[in-house]
């Protein structure tokens, strides 16, 4: 057997810095999840901020049955993420649950594991995005059911908004939603767009449709708001971080 040195106990211990990283946000995604992660990597993550996820059970098909039964496992994701340790902001991402949970149960349900943490959800984050992209009147682009997008609709209607048209493509399987390449949402925004909308909603956390902002808003000549990229905006802006990204749209260079 070959000698082994000594271990020797460092006299004194380095001076620790704060935290890690200046800012922590939580995500809590599905366990089906593509999309979310890389999207956050791309529009989220830096030096300074860091992105800490935990996931929850899931199972297709997504009707507002199966997105109801994520509720329960809410509190127990947000506590795994970076557990008694504060976080800037905690988003859920998943923008059809939302709407059928409810943006306040979903907040009571993170903040149970985070008392005090700002929670944000995609529809709220959509509907912040559109109000200070000064939208009244939307259009809508889902990938979901007609009976999973009747919710959606009843949302945005309720948060005061004209809805001038809504589209769905009747996929009930994220993991299949996440497939559909951004180059086709670019088409389905300029089919899905009423002349009469100021901007276009793009729902699901799934899509990867932040990745296709930039060439939906050249086709169709307005702004476009994503789930992921509204709140990727609304996660930064709530950790004061207001730098431009206009790589990912109009909504990403506003405060």
């Amino acid at each position: 057997m070959k000698h082994l040195p000594e271990i020797r106990l460092a006299p004194t211990r380095p001076a620790l810095d704060a935290r890690p990283l200046d800012k922590r946000i939580g995500l809590i995604i599905l366990a089906t999840d593509h999309t979310t992660e890389p999207d956050f990597r791309r529009m989220v993550a830096s030096d300074r901020t860091g992105v800490y996820v935990a996931r929850i059970p899931y199972a297709n098909p997504t009707t507002p049955e199966n997105l109801r039964k994520m509720q329960p496992s809410l509190t127990a994701g947000a506590a795994l993420i970076l557990p008694d340790e504060p976080l800037d902001a905690i988003c859920y991402s998943c923008t059809s649950a939302s709407v059928v949970i409810g943006d306040a149960e979903v907040e009571a349900a993170v903040q149970a594991a985070k008392p005090g943490v700002p929670v944000v959800t995609p529809p709220m984050a959509g509907v912040r995005g559109l109000k200070a992209l000064g939208a009244r009147t939307i259009s809508i682009l889902t990938p979901y059911t007609v009976e999973t997008s009747r919710p959606m609709a009843a949302y945005f209607a309720a948060h005061g908004f004209e809805i001038a048209s809504f589209t769905c493509l009747g996929f009930e399987d994220d993991r299949e939603m996440a497939r559909i390449a951004p180059a086709s949402l670019v088409d389905l925004a300029r089919e899905a767009t009423d002349a009469q909308a100021d901007a276009l909603f793009v729902s699901c956390t799934a899509l990867r449709a932040a990745l296709a902002v930039v060439g939906m808003e050249e086709a169709i000549g307005r702004p476009v708001v994503t789930s992921n990229q509204a709140t990727a905006w609304n996660c930064l802006r709530l950790c004061g971080d207001d730098e431009p990204r206009a790589e990912f749209g109009r909504l990403m260079t506003l405060p």
